[in-house]
Protein backbone atom coordinates (compact mmCIF):
# COMPACT_ATOMS: atom_id res chain seq x y z
CA UNK A 1 0.00 0.00 0.00
CA UNK A 2 1.64 3.13 -0.76
CA UNK A 3 1.33 6.13 0.76
CA UNK A 4 1.58 8.45 -2.69
CA UNK A 5 -1.25 9.03 -4.64
CA UNK A 6 -0.94 6.31 -7.97
CA UNK A 7 -0.40 8.66 -11.37
CA UNK A 8 -2.51 7.61 -14.28
CA UNK A 9 0.75 6.38 -15.40
CA UNK A 10 0.48 3.61 -12.31
CA UNK A 11 -2.96 3.02 -12.32
CA UNK A 12 -2.84 2.19 -16.13
CA UNK A 13 0.05 -0.71 -15.78
CA UNK A 14 -1.33 -1.53 -12.66
CA UNK A 15 -5.24 -2.66 -13.64
CA UNK A 16 -5.70 -1.49 -17.12
CA UNK A 17 -9.43 -2.31 -16.86
CA UNK A 18 -9.93 1.09 -14.87
CA UNK A 19 -9.66 3.12 -18.46
CA UNK A 20 -11.58 0.69 -20.86
CA UNK A 21 -14.37 3.05 -22.59
CA UNK A 22 -16.83 0.35 -23.54
CA UNK A 23 -18.72 -2.10 -21.44
CA UNK A 24 -18.68 -6.23 -22.32
CA UNK A 25 -20.03 -6.85 -25.18
CA UNK A 26 -23.00 -9.43 -23.52
CA UNK A 27 -24.04 -6.05 -22.01
CA UNK A 28 -27.71 -5.11 -23.23
CA UNK A 29 -28.59 -1.87 -24.87
CA UNK A 30 -29.57 -0.65 -21.06
CA UNK A 31 -26.68 -0.63 -19.43
CA UNK A 32 -25.14 2.81 -18.87
CA UNK A 33 -21.18 2.69 -19.42
CA UNK A 34 -19.72 4.48 -16.79
CA UNK A 35 -15.94 4.77 -16.65
CA UNK A 36 -13.95 3.73 -13.61
CA UNK A 37 -11.14 6.24 -14.56
CA UNK A 38 -13.60 9.10 -14.67
CA UNK A 39 -15.17 8.59 -11.24
CA UNK A 40 -11.47 8.10 -9.66
CA UNK A 41 -10.97 11.62 -11.07
CA UNK A 42 -14.54 12.89 -9.47
CA UNK A 43 -13.16 11.39 -6.19
CA UNK A 44 -9.91 13.22 -6.26
CA UNK A 45 -11.74 16.76 -6.46
CA UNK A 46 -13.14 15.70 -3.18
CA UNK A 47 -9.70 15.10 -1.87
CA UNK A 48 -9.69 11.64 -1.32
CA UNK A 49 -6.83 10.16 -3.48
CA UNK A 50 -5.83 6.28 -5.14
CA UNK A 51 -3.09 4.77 -2.89
CA UNK A 52 -3.72 1.06 -4.12
CA UNK A 53 -5.37 -0.13 -7.29
CA UNK A 54 -6.59 -4.32 -7.81
CA UNK A 55 -7.90 -6.12 -10.60
CA UNK A 56 -9.08 -9.75 -10.69
CA UNK A 57 -7.43 -12.11 -13.55
CA UNK A 58 -10.03 -13.47 -16.29
CA UNK A 59 -10.49 -16.99 -17.45
CA UNK A 60 -12.13 -16.02 -20.48
CA UNK A 61 -9.99 -13.54 -22.68
CA UNK A 62 -13.12 -11.82 -23.97
CA UNK A 63 -13.43 -10.34 -20.60
CA UNK A 64 -9.88 -8.67 -20.08
CA UNK A 65 -9.96 -5.00 -19.43
CA UNK A 66 -13.95 -5.65 -18.39
CA UNK A 67 -12.72 -7.01 -14.85
CA UNK A 68 -14.09 -6.63 -11.44
CA UNK A 69 -11.15 -4.03 -10.35
CA UNK A 70 -10.82 -2.12 -6.72
CA UNK A 71 -9.63 0.68 -6.16
CA UNK A 72 -8.80 2.05 -2.41
CA UNK A 73 -8.48 5.91 -1.57
CA UNK A 74 -7.03 8.29 1.02
CA UNK A 75 -8.40 11.12 2.32
CA UNK A 76 -5.61 14.00 1.81
CA UNK A 77 -5.02 14.69 5.66
CA UNK A 78 -4.31 11.41 6.18
CA UNK A 79 -1.72 11.52 3.42
CA UNK A 80 -0.05 15.01 5.00
CA UNK A 81 -0.30 13.58 8.35
CA UNK A 82 -0.09 9.50 8.30
CA UNK A 83 -1.58 7.36 11.38
CA UNK A 84 -1.19 4.13 12.37
CA UNK A 85 -5.00 3.26 11.18
CA UNK A 86 -6.50 5.05 8.21
CA UNK A 87 -9.91 5.01 6.91
CA UNK A 88 -9.51 4.78 3.07
CA UNK A 89 -12.72 4.95 0.95
CA UNK A 90 -13.21 1.49 -1.52
CA UNK A 91 -14.19 1.61 -5.04
CA UNK A 92 -15.57 -1.72 -6.94
CA UNK A 93 -16.79 -1.60 -10.35
CA UNK A 94 -16.08 -3.99 -13.34
CA UNK A 95 -17.29 -3.28 -17.38
CA UNK A 96 -19.05 -7.02 -17.25
CA UNK A 97 -21.75 -6.53 -14.82
CA UNK A 98 -20.50 -9.26 -12.83
CA UNK A 99 -19.95 -6.17 -9.88
CA UNK A 100 -21.95 -3.59 -9.30
CA UNK A 101 -20.45 0.07 -9.06
CA UNK A 102 -20.23 1.17 -5.07
CA UNK A 103 -18.54 3.23 -2.56
CA UNK A 104 -17.93 2.15 0.90
CA UNK A 105 -15.46 2.46 3.99
CA UNK A 106 -12.41 0.44 4.83
CA UNK A 107 -9.92 0.75 7.63
CA UNK A 108 -6.10 0.18 6.43
CA UNK A 109 -3.29 -0.61 9.21
CA UNK A 110 -0.05 0.45 8.62
CA UNK A 111 1.18 -2.30 11.05
CA UNK A 112 0.10 -5.45 9.19
CA UNK A 113 -1.10 -4.42 5.81
CA UNK A 114 -4.29 -5.59 7.09
CA UNK A 115 -7.02 -3.42 5.10
CA UNK A 116 -10.51 -3.99 7.04
CA UNK A 117 -13.76 -3.84 4.87
CA UNK A 118 -16.23 -2.29 6.95
CA UNK A 119 -19.75 -4.62 7.17
CA UNK A 120 -22.84 -3.05 5.91
CA UNK A 121 -24.42 -3.79 9.75
CA UNK A 122 -22.05 -0.88 10.53
CA UNK A 123 -21.31 1.27 7.09
CA UNK A 124 -23.52 1.76 3.96
CA UNK A 125 -22.47 1.23 0.74
CA UNK A 126 -23.24 2.92 -1.42
CA UNK A 127 -24.23 2.00 -5.04
CA UNK A 128 -23.25 4.45 -7.57
CA UNK A 129 -25.73 3.80 -10.59
CA UNK A 130 -25.17 3.62 -14.21
CA UNK A 131 -27.90 6.37 -15.16
CA UNK A 132 -28.55 9.84 -14.31
CA UNK A 133 -26.25 12.56 -12.34
CA UNK A 134 -23.29 9.97 -11.42
CA UNK A 135 -21.26 13.19 -10.14
CA UNK A 136 -24.18 13.59 -7.27
CA UNK A 137 -24.28 9.60 -6.78
CA UNK A 138 -20.74 10.08 -5.98
CA UNK A 139 -20.78 13.17 -4.25
CA UNK A 140 -23.11 12.11 -1.76
CA UNK A 141 -21.62 9.07 -0.88
CA UNK A 142 -18.26 10.88 -0.39
CA UNK A 143 -19.65 13.37 1.44
CA UNK A 144 -21.26 10.59 3.72
CA UNK A 145 -18.08 8.38 4.20
CA UNK A 146 -16.18 12.05 5.27
CA UNK A 147 -18.62 12.97 7.92
CA UNK A 148 -18.28 9.66 9.22
CA UNK A 149 -14.58 9.39 9.26
CA UNK A 150 -14.42 10.91 12.32
CA UNK A 151 -16.85 8.76 14.52
CA UNK A 152 -14.86 5.72 12.59
CA UNK A 153 -11.25 7.06 14.00
CA UNK A 154 -13.01 7.62 17.56
CA UNK A 155 -14.32 4.19 18.04
CA UNK A 156 -10.53 2.96 16.50
CA UNK A 157 -9.21 5.06 19.63
CA UNK A 158 -12.36 3.61 22.08
CA UNK A 159 -10.85 0.04 20.94
CA UNK A 160 -7.57 0.63 21.61
CA UNK A 161 -7.83 1.90 25.35
CA UNK A 162 -9.86 -1.48 26.06
CA UNK A 163 -7.55 -3.88 27.31
CA UNK A 164 -8.68 -7.77 27.58
CA UNK A 165 -7.82 -10.27 30.14
CA UNK A 166 -6.50 -13.40 28.99
CA UNK A 167 -10.29 -14.90 29.52
CA UNK A 168 -11.57 -12.38 27.93
CA UNK A 169 -9.54 -12.84 24.43
CA UNK A 170 -10.47 -16.46 24.88
CA UNK A 171 -13.91 -15.55 24.61
CA UNK A 172 -13.64 -13.23 22.26
CA UNK A 173 -11.85 -16.06 20.12
CA UNK A 174 -14.28 -18.48 20.67
CA UNK A 175 -17.60 -15.99 19.59
CA UNK A 176 -15.96 -15.49 16.45
CA UNK A 177 -15.32 -19.42 15.23
CA UNK A 178 -18.91 -19.54 14.11
CA UNK A 179 -17.63 -16.84 11.48
CA UNK A 180 -15.52 -19.14 9.77
CA UNK A 181 -16.25 -22.87 11.12
CA UNK A 182 -19.37 -25.49 11.07
CA UNK A 183 -20.55 -26.30 14.52
CA UNK A 184 -19.00 -29.76 14.74
CA UNK A 185 -15.37 -28.22 14.23
CA UNK A 186 -14.05 -27.81 17.29
CA UNK A 187 -10.81 -25.10 16.91
CA UNK A 188 -7.86 -24.31 18.85
CA UNK A 189 -8.40 -20.82 20.27
CA UNK A 190 -4.38 -20.34 20.90
CA UNK A 191 -4.10 -20.13 16.76
CA UNK A 192 -6.82 -17.51 16.84
CA UNK A 193 -4.75 -15.28 19.03
CA UNK A 194 -1.08 -16.03 18.16
CA UNK A 195 -0.10 -12.32 16.87
CA UNK A 196 2.43 -12.74 13.36
CA UNK A 197 4.57 -9.83 14.34
CA UNK A 198 6.14 -7.99 17.51
CA UNK A 199 3.37 -5.11 17.11
CA UNK A 200 0.55 -7.43 17.69
CA UNK A 201 1.58 -8.67 20.99
CA UNK A 202 -0.75 -5.99 22.58
CA UNK A 203 -3.77 -6.94 24.87
CA UNK A 204 -6.24 -4.05 23.66
CA UNK A 205 -9.56 -5.02 22.01
CA UNK A 206 -8.23 -3.56 18.94
CA UNK A 207 -5.30 -5.43 18.28
CA UNK A 208 -6.88 -8.63 19.37
CA UNK A 209 -9.82 -7.92 17.00
CA UNK A 210 -7.29 -7.81 14.02
CA UNK A 211 -5.38 -10.65 15.00
CA UNK A 212 -8.30 -12.85 15.27
CA UNK A 213 -9.13 -11.52 12.20
CA UNK A 214 -5.81 -11.78 9.94
CA UNK A 215 -5.38 -15.65 11.56
CA UNK A 216 -9.06 -16.29 10.39
CA UNK A 217 -7.94 -15.70 6.88
CA UNK A 218 -5.10 -17.03 7.14
CA UNK A 219 -5.95 -20.32 8.09
CA UNK A 220 -3.06 -23.37 9.32
CA UNK A 221 -6.17 -23.32 12.01
CA UNK A 222 -5.65 -26.69 13.93
CA UNK A 223 -8.85 -28.50 15.58
CA UNK A 224 -10.88 -31.39 15.81
CA UNK A 225 -13.86 -32.97 13.93
CA UNK A 226 -16.19 -33.78 16.64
Amino acid sequence: MSKIPLNQDELLSQAPALFTEKPHFEASDKYYFVSTIDVINEIKSLNWYPTSVQQSSVKDIDKKGHQRHLVRFRHFDDLLSPKENAVELLLFNSHDRSTAFSISAGIYRFVCANGLVIADSVFESYKIKHIGDRFNNVQNAINNITAFKPQLEQKINTFESIHLSQAEQESFARSSIPLRFHKHLQVDLKDLLTPHREEDTKDDLYTTLNVIQENLLRGNISGVNN
